[in-house]
């Protein structure tokens, strides 16, 4: 068997065995998921890991066996999955090239507004459908009861000063345009005497289940983040881009040789 059979073989023999966990942990989120987050995120990691399990097993028994049509349609795959990832990478630059935090004289954190950011972006975390989810996750995810916890003993100087995350500075204290009076880090008492025409004033609550989780500055903290782990995301893929076209090249020798091992013992 030639080089690149071995290869290919070996690689998909080893995306076979990492695949078996992913399917693990799919069933497992969704026997034991007791989040809105956890349930979400099942099914994606299920398909996900028979996808790989089943793209793997065609690249294995293809190059093993010597199985053309089985090469074949692992090389389809591998190439549309190639065309996906670049048309995605191009995508999540496009997307997140604007909008950013806007820094705030003496304050350690930024304050975020949600109209700086792409109007796709805009969309996805408009609909209140989508939100309620989202908002959902980010209370079971203990984002601001772990901001109290960490800045409780904090004046309001000393809150000022600190190096707040996007989430936490959106979504776990009101803004300062509001002019609020400072109790607790998640407490801040309405005087009814704010002049701010920020509408994030009025949404705020001292409710933990309500803070700023309905407010701009919420979902501008979130796209933030989105923005970040995005830019992250697309800079991986362009890595892993390459070593797909590696992959698909050197299957593409193997499917070559395939054919040309059947040709051979047909004569």
């Amino acid at each position: 068997m030639k080089i690149s059979n071995n290869l290919v073989g070996l690689l998909n023999f080893i995306t076979f065995l990492l695949s078996i966990p992913i399917v693990v942990a799919g069933v497992w989120l969704s026997k034991q998921g007791s989040t809105e987050c956890e349930k979400f995120l099942d099914k994606p990691v299920i398909i996900l890991g028979v996808f790989l399990m089943l793209v793997s097993l065609a690249g294995l028994i293809g190059a093993c066996c010597r199985v053309s049509w089985l090469l074949w349609v692992y090389l389809l795959v591998m190439f549309l999955l190639i065309v996906v990832l670049f048309a995605f990478t191009i995508f999540a630059f496009a997307v997140t090239n604007k909008g950013a935090g806007k820094v705030l004289s003496d304050k350690g954190y930024k304050e975020y507004r949600l109209g700086d950011y792409s109007n796709w972006l805009q969309k996805r975390v408009s609909s209140t459908k989508n939100w309620n989810k989202i908002k959902s996750c980010l209370i079971d995810s203990k984002v601001c009861s772990t901001f109290q916890d960490k800045y409780v003993n904090d004046t309001i100087s000393e809150l000022y000063k600190e190096n707040l995350s996007a989430l936490q500075a959106g979504c776990c204290k009101p803004s300062d345009d509001c002019g609020f009076t400072y109790v607790s880090p998640t407490n801040w008492n309405n005087n009814g005497n704010t002049s701010s025409s920020n509408p994030d004033c009025n949404t705020w609550a001292n409710d933990a289940r309500v803070l700023c989780f309905n407010c701009q500055s919420c979902k501008a903290g979130l796209l933030d983040n989105i923005k970040s782990n995005w830019k992250k995301t697309a800079v991986v893929n362009i890595v892993f881009l390459i070593f797909l076209i590696v992959v698909y090249s050197v299957g593409c020798c193997a499917f070559r040789n395939t054919r040309r091992d059947n040709e051979y013992w047909k004569h």
